[in-house]
Order: C-alpha cells, then sequence, then structure tokens
C-alpha cells in the first residue's frame, strides 16, 4: 500500500493532463504515491482521456466545487476506500523532476512535528526563475498580506541557490502540498467558504494555531505554469483573492489584531480599487467592492479558529520587504560582477 494518495484535481484541464501526468506517473514511485485523478465536472473530454491512462485512480466528482470542495470531498471518500499516511494535493499544469516526491517524504518521515511541507516551485516557462504562486515558501506580512521566499508582490527573483536550505515558513503552495493525512481530518480540510485562492494559506495558518510546523524542502522541485484555471487578470481571480484574503484573517488573528488588520487591509484595497477606477479598469474596481460585500456576509458563517498555539505574523510591512529584496538583488549584482572582474 502506498503511503501517499498524489491527487490532481481537474477541471477542463485535458491539455494539461496530456502534457504532465505522464510525467508525474513516470517519476513517482509506485510503492511511494498513488496517483488519483479527481475530476470537478470537467466536460472537454477529460474523463474520456483519462479512462485511457494506466496506474491512476479516476474519482468522478458530478460538478465544479471548486479547489476547496473538490479536495474536501476527495479526502472523505479516500479515508473511507483505503488508509493513506499522506495527502499529496497536485495542480494538474505541474511538471514534477526526478525524487519529487521521495525528497518530501523523507523529510516528513524524519520530522515528526511536520505536519505539512512542500517543495520548491519553480516557472515552467521560465525555469531559472521562481514561479509567483509558491516560490520557495510562503509568509505574511504583520497586515496579512502573503508573499514568499523568491516572490514579493509582482518582484520574481532568478533562482541562484540562494534559498536552497530546508526551512520552515508560513504556508505551502497548493499547487504541491504534502500533508499527514490525519492532520487533514483533524483540522476538517479546507474551508469550503474560500472556494480557491488562499485557502491553502488558511488551512497551514489553522494547522500552525495547532501546533504544528510547516516547511519548505527545495531539494525537491516542481515547475509550475501558473495561472492555469483563472487567467492572473481574471475579475473573478481578483474577487477571490480580495474577499479571501480578509477571510482568513478575520478567522485566525486574535482579537487583538483581527479588526486593526481587516480596518488597514480595506483601506489599502479601496486604494487599489481607485487606481483601477482612474486607469479605466472599472470592472476590477467592481469586484473589489464586491469581495468587501460578500465577506461581511460570510464572517457570519465561519468559525473562528481555536488558537492552541501562539502564531506571530510578520514585523515587516509587504513594501518594506518588497524594498529591502530589491536592494538585496542589486547588492549581490553588484559582488558579482565585480567577482566577474
Amino acid at each position: 500500500m502506498p503511503k501517499t494518495a498524489v491527487v490532481i484535481l481537474n477541471w477542463n484541464g485535458i491539455n494539461f493532463l496530456k502534457k504532465f501526468l505522464p510525467i508525474v506517473i513516470q517519476k513517482t514511485p509506485k510503492d511511494l504515491g498513488k496517483i488519483i485523478v479527481a475530476d470537478n465536472g470537467s466536460s472537454d473530454g477529460s474523463l474520456e482521456y483519462l479512462s485511457s491512462i494506466n496506474d491512476v485512480q479516476i474519482i468522478k466528482l458530478d460538478k465544479n466545487y471548486g479547489f476547496t470542495g473538490g479536495y474536501n470531498r476527495v479526502f472523505d471518500i479516500l479515508k473511507e476506500e483505503e488508509t493513506y499516511q499522506y495527502y499529496l494535493l497536485l495542480n494538474s499544469d505541474v511538471e514534477v523532476s526526478d525524487r519529487w516526491l521521495d525528497t518530501l517524504i523523507d523529510f516528513m518521515e524524519s520530522h515528526p512535528k511536520a505536519g505539512i511541507c512542500c517543495p520548491k516551485i519553480k516557472s515552467y516557462h521560465n525555469p531559472n526563475y521562481f514561479e509567483h504562486a509558491g516560490a520557495c515558501g510562503g509568509y505574511i506580512d504583520k497586515f496579512g498580506f502573503p508573499y514568499c521566499r523568491g516572490r514579493i508582490l509582482s518582484l520574481v527573483e532568478k533562482d541562484l541557490g540562494q534559498y536552497d536550505d530546508n526551512r520552515e515558513i508560513f504556508w505551502a503552495s497548493g499547487a504541491s502540498l504534502l500533508i499527514r493525512a490525519d492532520l487533514w481530518h483533524q483540522l476538517g480540510g479546507l474551508d469550503k467558504a474560500f472556494f480557491a485562492h488562499m485557502e491553502e494559506i488558511d488551512l497551514c495558518w489553522r494547522a500552525k494555531l495547532g501546533g504544528q510546523q510547516i516547511w519548505v524542502v527545495p531539494k525537491s522541485e516542481i515547475y509550475h505554469v501558473g495561472g492555469g484555471t483563472l487567467p492572473n487578470e481574471s475579475p473573478h481571480k481578483l474577487y477571490l483573492n480580495f474577499r479571501n484574503n480578509l477571510l482568513m484573517i478575520y478567522k485566525n488573528s486574535d482579537e487583538k489584531t483581527r479588526q486593526k488588520n481587516i480596518f488597514i487591509r480595506k483601506n489599502i484595497d479601496r486604494s487599489i480599487a481607485l487606481i483601477y477606477r482612474i486607469t479605466g479598469r472599472f470592472e476590477l474596481a467592481r469586484v473589489i467592492n464586491k469581495a468587501h460585500k460578500d465577506f461581511e456576509k460570510l464572517k457570519k458563517e465561519v468559525k473562528i479558529t481555536e488558537r492552541k498555539n501562539k502564531v506571530e505574523l510578520g514585523n515587516k510591512t509587504l513594501i518594506r520587504i518588497w524594498v529591502e529584496t530589491k536592494k538585496s538583488i542589486k547588492q549581490h549584482e553588484k559582488l558579482k560582477i565585480t567577482s566577474e572582474k
């Protein structure tokens, strides 16, 4: 019995499946991981294609339940069918490398306090650089804005080995996330209120509040296309990001910082919406307003996370971190030029 259920959640992603699934099958040892594709109600021929693939279990869902609902249903099914030690959430638009899974499992086996870990995530289209959604481990700034080692705002760093140490982090990307199966069920899986985007940050935050550690293991590498389901400029993606960021701050912050950070975040959001209006992107401005309204409705339904462990946010703002990173990159470039001379 493999230790890990490697689950790819698919929704109308037949082209990604054709391109990347054979590589996942080839580079995943059968004794370590069972590959499962859960289809979220696709209409593009994905199921017909999957029926011709050996060594893959197919779970058919009747409609699109989003990232959160899809994975929750799949792991509930697997809990009844089989006993796995780990679950691995893997995007369909990911190319894995040699020993990608072995390395993660070896780390978890030797670090019992780690509840979740993830690989280094690099860009499929530009392999020398980190990829936006996860890079080399996620963090949160003092106001609840997420960023990564290797990616801050629109600044994406070249991978020069600067983050190649195993490191405890705040959150792991849902593009490739390994979690202990018992922890998943203990946490109740992903919060269905999120549907998609930032749900993995909420999951990791809840795990940390329960005393679990989150780690990045850079010796395991994957290459992520990114924006596979929703393009980066999609109004719906923008809506989910703004709404869900407020939602996770509300759920997981302590009473002292919750209202302060939500107040600050809303005002920053309004400034961004104003910029969108000035630049003529009215639809993007409207979705920010809608995100705020829907957050106010949703916060009445979500459960405040029990705080068994003290978890501090970062002590710097995202802008300050961005400036410091830019400065560090320039200094590194100067040193490189000097050494070459």
